[in-house]
């Protein structure tokens, strides 16, 4: 290490010593609730994971990994895979994605920044466009923040502004975007009596339109262009309300999945093309289902389908979505800068560091986990690994995903001796626990338990140590639940299926051969979060984490 790196010199743990091999497994969407028959994971045989709980409370414990434990703004938001990963990795809590448009908006500010200074010069000439997730599941963005953009940007001189709807039932309840696009009529219908010329251009539901991730299906973003941009959609309506009630009727169909729409005037035609000097805003404050559209509507040169029209517009996201590929370049609200990262301190103290999981969940144990930073911090010590996720199908067709490859990649990884840190992600309770298929989801909790436990075996021969934990809850609660606890149901008498991520606390265990026999978890922390886990592997690698970073869980009793 250069007298340049000192800075990153860690202390030396007093007591735990250095050179153990540490796993660390993630879980994702793997919380704790009450066992019931719709908690997936109490469902579905999971012995290592069960044996892990055996260790309570010395080696087992819960922490919070929702609202202001990750940087939301409130603990009625449930947690994510992004802001899970950014806290487990960074050690400490930031503002994050909602929490700073929240900021933006309240002060003022986001008119003064660049971004907006940016757009605003197509107001005279052009129109407003903004497209994204018309809901307030708060996940990847949220209705009263679009409500306050559209007041301000009228209020900041917009007098042409087109909305292209994207309907949700996956961070909400199926059919509640009907009376989400009422509420936005109703606004819209405010700004045109003040003489704006305000309307709703174009929808679609968004596993179907627009909001695809990590290059899973162009198709979708391409069904998004030709209603958006273009104008085409093979459904055209005079009303967005009418639309979507319609649209629902279809068989089988539901919000996730509406095909896509234009609204159009009496001669038929589209009332909101995107056109050369018009202004776009993605008001998404999520990145993973936004970096698709902004690379089709920032990048000259685009290969992924045909775009047939390609506007000369001035482009911004509500945030930047990808730090490393700088996307977009114009945004509106400024990202968190987290900086040394638990991963970039370990890496600089000489530990070798092995990252992995399938596609899916790629980004977050390394991209994420990393402080929204891509790429290697010292190449000759880390390697990272992407195993192809199955594409063309819905998870719940094949909810095993790709949980035994990457543990196997891990138990290689371990065995080998080439590294100190094997970290991976085994997405299976998120990704089939986002579909609602109980049975599915029951199946891949316990593929990731045997995935665990093919780490674990490994860890075992070579006398390492693991972390086992999670981002946020998922598969562990599967229904609406009312007031009282008690499954919803919906007007028919059916139980209501619960798609999204929870408010649930996660598990983190720790243990193997490696472990000091004096080491356990902490009784005093009031209410740890994912960023005490970072403070906790720092310790078992052998060193002190920072005094900035939220405190370790685990300390050293002497026997």
């Amino acid at each position: 290490m250069g007298s340049s790196d000192s800075q990153w010199k860690l202390a030396d743990h007093p007591k735990l010593p250095k050179g153990k091999k540490i796993a660390v497994v993630v879980l994702d969407g793997w919380g704790e609730a009450n066992p019931d028959q719709y908690n997936c994971i109490h469902v579905a045989e999971t012995p290592t994971m069960d044996s892990l709980k055996k260790g309570a409370p010395e080696k087992w414990t819960l922490v919070k990994a929702h609202g202001t434990a990750v940087g939301l703004p409130t603990d009625d938001d449930m947690g994510n895979s992004e802001v899970g990963h950014n806290a487990l990795g960074a050690g400490r809590i930031y503002a994050q994605g909602a929490k700073l448009v929240d900021l933006a908006l309240a002060s003022g500010k986001i008119y003064e920044e660049e971004g907006f200074n940016y757009i605003k010069e197509s107001f005279d000439q052009g129109t407003l466009h903004l497209i994204g997730l018309l809901s307030d599941g708060g996940v990847h963005s949220r209705l009263d923040q679009v409500q306050l953009l559209l007041k301000g940007a009228s209020e900041h001189g917009a007098k042409r502004i087109r909305v292209h709807i994207l309907t949700d039932g996956r961070d909400v309840l199926d059919g509640s975007s009907v009376g989400f696009v009422e509420t936005l009529e109703n606004d819209l219908a405010e700004l045109r009596a003040k003489g704006v010329d305000a309307r709703i251009a174009s929808g679609g539901g968004r596993m179907y339109v627009t909001m695809d991730r990590y290059e899973n299906d162009w198709d979708v973003v391409k069904r998004g262009w030709d209603a958006q941009v273009l104008g085409e959609a093979p459904h055209k309506f005079q009303n967005a309300v009418e639309a979507v009630k319609k649209l629902r009727e279809l068989p089988n169909m539901n919000d996730q999945y509406l095909p896509p729409f234009v609204i159009v005037d009496e001669s038929g035609n589209p009332v909101g093309p995107i056109l050369d000097g018009d202004a776009v805003v993605t008001f998404n404050f999520r990145a993973d289902r936004m970096v698709m559209i902004a690379k089709a509507l920032e990048y000259e040169d685009f290969d992924k389908f045909d775009r047939v029209r390609v506007p000369k517009i001035r482009y911004a996201g509500m945030l930047q979505y990808d730090g490393e590929l700088k996307l977009p370049s114009r945004y509106l609200v400024s990202p968190p800068l987290i900086e040394r990262t638990s991963g970039e301190y370990l890496v600089k103290n000489g530990v070798r560091t092995f990252a992995c999981s399938e596609t899916v969940k790629f980004g977050h144990v390394t991209f994420f986990w990393n402080g929204n930073r891509s790429g290697y911090f010292d190449a000759s010590k880390e390697e990272y690994v992407e195993i192809p996720s199955d594409v063309g199908i819905t998870f719940n067709v094949q909810p095993k995903m790709k949980a035994v490859e990457i543990a196997e990649k891990a138990r290689d990884a371990i065995l080998s001796g080439k590294f100190d840190q094997v970290r991976v992600n085994l997405p299976n309770g998120d990704m089939v626990g986002h579909t609602g298929d109980i049975e599915a989801t029951v199946v891949a909790c316990k593929a990731a338990d045997e995935a665990v436990k093919i780490i674990l075996d490994a860890v075992e021969q070579v006398g390492g140590i693991y972390v086992v934990t999670a981002d946020h809850g998922n598969a562990e609660d599967m229904v609406k639940r009312n007031k009282s606890g008690q499954p919803a149901k919906d007007k028919n008498g059916n139980i209501q299926i619960l798609t999204s991520h929870t408010l649930q606390p996660v598990p983190v265990a720790i243990g193997g051969p490696g472990l000091l026999p004096g080491v356990k978890f902490r009784t005093d922390l009031q209410t740890p979060g994912l960023a005490n886990v970072a403070a906790t592997v720092m310790n078992l690698h052998g060193f002190v984490a920072p005094s900035d970073y939220e405190p370790t869980l685990i300390e050293v009793v002497d026997n």
